[in-house]
């Protein structure tokens, strides 16, 4: 594993005063960084998703987490993967936000 993300709990949770929040806390995971695949790119792409990366974890570190941070960058998890025979996932994520163009730093 040769990359590092943060994986973001978001746990909505009432103030005092009765407004909704969510705060965040996030979890330092190694991970192995790839490419989308020209087969994720489209598929993804004919149902409105702007594909990235796919991340690849040890599955006992997914907590069900909808949001990560890779190079300080948010990205919203779309789907995920478990390899079969291995103790391993695949996160497949999209920039948070919708498009590259909304939110991008």
């Amino acid at each position: 594993m040769d990359g590092v993300i943060y994986l973001v709990q978001q746990t909505p949770e009432r103030t005092p005063s009765g407004v909704w929040q969510r705060p965040s806390t996030a979890r330092r995971i190694f991970c192995q960084v790839d490419s989308i695949t020209r087969q994720e790119f489209f598929s993804a792409g004919r149902n409105g998703l702007n594909p990235e990366f796919t991340f690849t974890i040890f599955a006992g570190d997914y907590q069900g987490e909808s949001v990560l941070l890779y190079q300080d960058k948010p990205y919203a998890i779309y789907r995920t993967y478990y390899v079969p025979d291995t103790d391993y996932l695949e996160l497949y994520v999209q920039r948070e936000g919708g498009t590259n163009g909304q939110n991008a730093n």
